[in-house]
């Protein structure tokens, strides 16, 4: 999955090309979020600061339709840590999130879901946890015993069932590969990114099943999560992404073979 190939237009910040290393990368995809990216990503940084100084928000614009670029472009205005990527056309989380991976130059490397219904405060555990513990990857489980989570019970039962399908197919140790922050050593991250064949929700799935063949140490820790989304909105993850999630997985499991 090459996405240089496959975009019309790419525009990104002068900040990004800066050779100073950073100790921590987060790396925020948004579609569509347009109403409420500006503040989240004002919000996100405010947030990170209290715990790390050197760090960067790349924030990445995955082709939205409405105006979440020119909202990006007025966060990286007002807050110099945060730096944008935008292209056209929409690719998939997948491809946003592998786009920030590319430009991201530090010791660690975080994705963090552009809605804020995970708090970053969560990464300032999640880098004692990789560091005491000698990890590789530390991700958020919605299943671990300690989250505590206002969450629809459709999406849990999901939740669930995404545990059963890995721990079949891949064996993986993991109870939630899909909850919306993760971190990761840069060098580690950077290895299982390059030859990805998935760009949408079964992203995750192939970087954590990727990771788990190749012996990577990978930590899960309890996360606080609070659903933003009306009722009335319309759920990202209709009957036909969860067939594509699945038939995408399908496609992981005969690529690790």
């Amino acid at each position: 999955m090459d996405i240089k190939n496959k975009v019309s237009e790419i525009l990104t910040s002068n900040n990004l090309n800066e050779s100073k290393k950073n100790y921590l990368s987060v790396i925020m995809p948004a579609y569509n979020e347009g109403m409420h990216i500006k503040e989240n990503l004002l919000a996100a940084s405010k947030i990170i600061s209290g715990f790390v100084k050197n760090y960067k928000i790349i924030a990445v614009d995955d082709g939205s339709s409405d105006n979440t670029r020119e909202e990006i472009m007025k966060a990286a205005e007002a807050d110099s840590k945060i730096a944008y990527i935008s292209y056209k056309p929409n690719h998939g989380k997948g491809s946003a999130i592998t786009t920030g991976i590319r430009y991201a130059n530090s010791n660690y490397v975080a994705f963090l879901d552009s809605d804020l219904e995970l708090n970053p405060i969560m990464l300032k555990s999640f880098l004692k946890a990789i560091i005491d513990k000698n990890a590789d990857i530390v991700i958020g489980s919605k299943l671990h015993k300690d989250s505590k989570l206002e969450y629809p019970l459709m999406r849990k039962i999901m939740s669930f069932g995404y545990y059963a399908v890995l721990k079949i197919l891949f064996r993986l140790d993991i109870k939630d590969t899909q909850t919306g922050i993760k971190l990761f050593r840069e060098p580690v991250i950077k290895t299982l990114t390059e030859n990805m064949i998935t760009d949408g929700y079964a992203y995750d799935i192939e970087i954590l099943a990727k990771a788990n063949k190749a012996g990577c140490k990978i930590i899960e820790m309890p996360i606080e999560l609070k659903f933003k989304r009306e009722r009335k909105e319309k759920s990202r993850i209709s009957l036909k992404t969860s067939v594509s999630v699945f038939k995408d997985t399908l496609k992981i499991k005969k690529s690790l073979k």
